[in-house]
């Protein structure tokens, strides 16, 4: 029995970690509005190392419309720049010497729907980590010994209930993310 509780938390494990990574999937699409998130991903080579960007800047949002990037070292100034540049993010980089400005402009409709394309890709891929999670499941179950098939199918149905939770959960999710896309 101790088994099966292992098989069915590692189950459901694997299905909120693929939840998690959605979510952090959905914080770096844009929704019209500046956030920090949009360019935490970036990695700066900054004195041979590839560091993420927030290691190396103080990174904030002063308007709606703006994210502001001030480094600790100004000579790190220009590898944040082109690492911007090289991440493919969209932004043109601006600096005064001492902070980067990066102006995010305002959605059109025809970005809004590849952002909500992005959106339903990024849910899909996840609703087959979800399924994994569940074949895996069953497969673990089905190496099991001395266990009786009426508490193997009860399994079974516990892990299909998962399963449904978690891709309606996706659902949800995209449902959420792509209203606030589509928000003008």
């Amino acid at each position: 029995m101790e088994e099966l509780d292992l098989i069915l938390e590692s189950v459901k494990q694997d299905m909120d970690a693929a939840v998690k990574h959605l979510d952090h999937a959905f914080q770096r699409i844009r929704a019209g509005r500046a956030s920090t998130s949009m360019v935490q991903d970036v990695m700066v080579e900054y004195y041979g190392a590839m560091t993420p960007i927030n290691q190396v800047a103080n990174v904030s949002v002063p308007d709606a419309m703006t994210i502001s990037i001030q480094p600790w070292d100004r000579t790190a100034i220009n590898a944040i720049e082109k690492a911007i540049i090289n991440s493919n993010l969209g932004f043109a980089p601006s600096n005064n010497g001492e902070n980067i400005i990066l102006n995010v402009p305002p959605l059109t409709e025809e970005r809004r729907k590849e952002l909500a394309k992005q959106a339903k890709v990024e849910t899909e891929n996840t609703k087959v980590t979800v399924r994994n999670a569940r074949q895996d499941g069953l497969k673990e179950l089905k190496k099991l010994d001395g266990v009786s098939e009426d508490v193997v199918k009860g399994v079974e149905e516990e892990i299909q209930t998962y399963t449904d939770k978690y891709v309606k959960l996706c659902d949800e999710h995209l449902k959420n993310k792509e209203a606030e896309i589509m928000k003008v």
